[in-house]
């Protein structure tokens, strides 16, 4: 089948896939016994559209945090030095086992007013990084394990360091394995940027709570909050499928 032909077929797969997920879902709001107003949402566009830019700068500054840390702990997790080691599975474990709520009250109310840094919109994506980091510490090791050690006595027969081994050798092959759980993670991080309201950080969910109060139109203000989460996680994860592909076809 030509390339045209079979991206045709495909463009009007998704378009009839879509148009059915959002006919499936007006037909639902509709079937509501619900009266829809939205003129008094509207007039509060522009705090709408802050918060929606606020959740798109946290998100913007902890997912890429976090990866940085998720490699530097998973780097660690195999360190010969074993302080380092332990500190990294530690570090790792009590992050994963407690609520992310939890994690934020304790470094905002306490390590964050130890340190004297009080800004908010400072702190808001630190915690996000530093909890989701840890989650992708297990991805990036679970990938990095998943290397055949043949591969690995390989690099070490025909000399490589081992920073070129890990460059050459084991990240290639591992991004290509955690792609996949790394979109995940990364769309969890912003969904999760909602939890920063208790801190009093006005990124969009807060921003959909208080219209909602004032207005009394939950269908109306929530409703951009899906929407909005939609327009940030769905990019995400069409890049992050993209680049998977392109690692399947450079293998």
């Amino acid at each position: 089948m030509p390339n045209h032909t079979r991206l045709l077929t495909r463009a009007i797969s998704f378009a009839s896939a879509l148009v059915l997920v959002v006919g499936i879902i007006v037909a639902a709001l509709l079937a509501l016994p619900y009266r829809w107003d939205w003129k008094p949402v509207w007039e509060y566009r522009r705090l709408l559209a802050d918060g929606w830019l606020a959740t798109l700068g946290i998100s913007a500054i902890a997912l890429p945090l976090s990866c940085v840390l998720g490699l530097l702990f998973a780097l660690a997790r195999r360190s010969a030095f074993l302080p380092l080691r332990y500190f990294s599975r530690i570090y790792v474990e009590l992050t994963r086992g407690a609520p992310l709520l939890v994690q934020i009250y304790l470094y905002f109310y306490v390590f964050a007013n130890a340190l004297h840094v009080h800004g908010r919109y400072v702190v808001g994506p630190l915690i996000l990084a530093a909890f989701t980091g840890a989650y992708i510490s297990e991805i990036i090791r679970a990938g990095i394990e998943g290397i055949g050690k043949s591969q690995l006595e390989t690099a070490r027969a025909i000399g490589l360091t081992t920073r070129q081994t890990y460059r050459f050798v084991i990240f290639p092959q591992a991004i290509r394995q955690i792609l996949p759980a790394l979109a995940g993670q990364f769309v969890s991080l912003v969904k999760d940027s909602s939890l920063l309201s208790v801190i009093a950080v006005a990124e969009l969910a807060n921003a959909a709570s208080n219209v909602n109060s004032n207005t009394l139109k939950p269908f109306e203000s929530y409703l951009p909050l899906a929407l909005g989460y939609l327009v940030i996680t769905l990019p995400i994860s069409l890049w992050t499928q993209s680049l998977e592909q392109r690692a399947k076809f450079d293998t």
